[in-house]
């Protein structure tokens, strides 16, 4: 039974640190808005 325990809290640690990993990037890391343009080929408008 330790050895379950020792797991579960080797799994837990790991996903803290995940999660911490996830916040920072959503809270501290401000995308930069840009413009973007596509190309769509004609021959995709076409009705098969």
């Amino acid at each position: 039974m330790p050895s379950l325990f020792r797991f579960l809290t080797v799994v837990a640690v790991i996903a803290g640190i995940a999660y911490g990993v996830v916040f920072a990037l959503a809270n501290f890391v401000s995308p930069k808005p840009r413009e973007m343009t596509v190309t769509i080929p004609p021959d995709k408008f076409l009705k098969k």
